[in-house]
C-alpha cells in the first residue's frame, strides 16, 4: 500500500477530488490517503493557507493529490501554488494535451506535453515598483553601465534563466520523453532578442540534447511557435519552455483540445512532486454538483502513473476516453447535463 498526501481544496475542490479517489479506488489502486487541509479554512487558525505539517505531509509521502485552492485577494498571502513550488522545489510543471473523440474542439489527434521550468525567470519575483527607492537605484546602476532607464515612472521586473536550472528541466524532458515513448522535444525562446536569458536556455538545452540523440530536438521562436501551433498542433510532441512561456502556452494548448476542464497537471522535483487539476475553484459552483472533475480525475491517472500504478492508470485513462466519447454522461462545459458525481460514476461503471 502507498501512502498520498490528499488535500481536498477550497470551493468546488472537494467535489473534484471526490471523484478522482473513487476512480483510482475502482481501479484497484491501494491507496492509503493521508488528508491534509489547505486553503482558507486554515487561515483562521494557521494563519496561513498552507500550514508547515501539509508541507511535511507531502515531503515524507513523497506524492500529493491536490485540489484547487482559492487564493485570497488582497490579503497577502501569496498563491499556494507558488509556495508549494518554492518550498518543495517542484521545478518541472508537466501538463498533457490530448484530444478526445467526441469532444468539440477545433483540432483532432492533438497528443502533445508542455513541459515548464517552475522556478526562474519572470515569475522569479524579483520586481521593482515605478518610483521606489529600489527601482530608482537600480535605473541608477543601469545608467552607470550605459543601459540608460528612459522614464522614471518604470516598474522594473529581472528575468532569471540560469545554466543549472535550465539544465536540470532539460534533462528533465529527455527522461520524459524516452519514458513515455515520446519522439520530439521543441525548445521555445526568444533568443533572437534576449541573447543572454533565453539564448543561455538554448543553448543549454541543446547542449543536453546532444547527449540524448534517440530523441529529435529542434526550437522554435515563441511567436513563431504560436503561429504554427494555431496552424497545425500535431507537428509537436514536447514543448520544453521556460517559465512564462510555458504558462501561456499550456493553457493555449488546453484550449486547443478541449478546455482546462479536462487538463490535467502534475508539479515535479527530485523529491516531491504534487498532482492537480489545473482550472480553479469556482467557489460559486462549490456543493452544486455541477463542475467538469475531468482534469481531476486524469490527474489521479497522472500520479499513478508516476507512482507505477500503470494497470490502473491505463484504466482510468480509457474508462475517460469512453465516456467523453459517447458523450450521455458529462457536464455542461461538455455540452452534456451530467453533475459531477454523474460523471464520474460513469467513468468507474467503464472501470469495473
Amino acid at each position: 500500500m502507498r501512502t498520498v498526501t490528499l488535500i481536498p481544496g477550497d470551493g468546488t475542490g472537494p467535489e473534484v477530488i471526490d471523484a478522482a479517489v473513487r476512480c483510482i479506488s475502482a481501479a484497484g489502486a491501494d491507496i492509503d490517503w493521508d488528508v491534509q487541509i489547505a486553503g482558507e479554512s486554515t487561515i483562521k487558525k494557521y494563519r496561513t493557507p498552507l500550514p508547515e505539517h501539509v508541507l511535511d505531509s507531502i515531503r515524507e509521502n513523497k506524492v500529493c493529490l491536490k485540489g484547487p485552492i482559492t487564493t485570497p485577494v488582497g490579503a497577502g498571502f501569496r498563491s499556494v501554488n507558488v509556495a508549494l513550488r518554492q518550498s518543495l522545489d517542484l521545478f518541472a510543471n508537466v501538463r498533457p494535451v490530448k484530444s478526445f473523440q467526441g469532444l468539440k474542439s477545433r483540432y483532432k489527434d492533438v497528443d502533445l506535453v508542455v513541459i515548464r521550468e517552475n522556478t526562474e525567470d519572470l515569475y522569479a519575483g524579483i520586481e521593482y515598483q515605478n518610483r521606489s527607492d529600489n527601482a530608482r537605484k537600480l535605473a541608477g546602476f543601469l545608467k552607470k553601465t550605459g543601459k540608460n532607464i528612459p522614464r522614471t515612472d518604470t516598474g522594473i521586473s529581472i528575468k532569471l534563466i540560469s545554466h543549472y536550472a535550465t539544465k536540470r528541466i532539460a534533462e528533465f524532458a529527455f527522461r520524459y520523453a524516452k519514458e513515455n515513448k515520446r519522439e520530439k522535444i521543441t525548445a521555445v525562446h526568444k533568443a533572437n532578442i534576449m541573447k543572454y536569458t533565453d539564448g543561455l536556455f538554448l543553448k543549454t538545452s541543446a547542449a543536453v540534447a546532444r547527449r540524448h540523440r534517440s530523441v529529435k530536438f529542434e526550437d522554435r521562436i515563441i511567436d513563431n511557435l504560436c503561429m504554427q501551433m494555431v496552424e497545425d498542433p500535431t507537428q509537436f510532441d514536447v514543448l520544453l519552455c521556460p517559465n512564462l512561456y510555458g504558462d501561456i502556452l499550456s493553457d493555449l494548448c488546453a484550449g486547443l483540445a478541449g478546455g482546462i476542464g479536462i487538463a490535467p497537471s502534475a508539479n515535479i522535483g527530485q523529491r516531491a512532486a504534487v498532482f492537480e487539476p489545473v482550472h480553479g475553484s469556482a467557489p460559486k459552483y462549490a456543493g452544486k454538483n455541477k463542475v467538469n472533475p475531468g482534469a481531476a480525475i486524469l490527474s489521479g491517472a497522472m500520479m499513478l502513473r508516476h507512482i507505477g500504478e500503470i494497470k490502473a492508470s491505463e484504466k482510468i485513462g480509457k474508462a475517460f476516453a469512453g465516456v467523453i466519447r459517447e458523450r450521455k454522461h458529462v457536464t455542461y462545459d461538455l455540452g452534456g447535463k451530467a453533475g459531477t458525481k454523474q460523471m464520474a460514476d460513469a467513468v468507474i461503471k467503464k472501470i469495473r
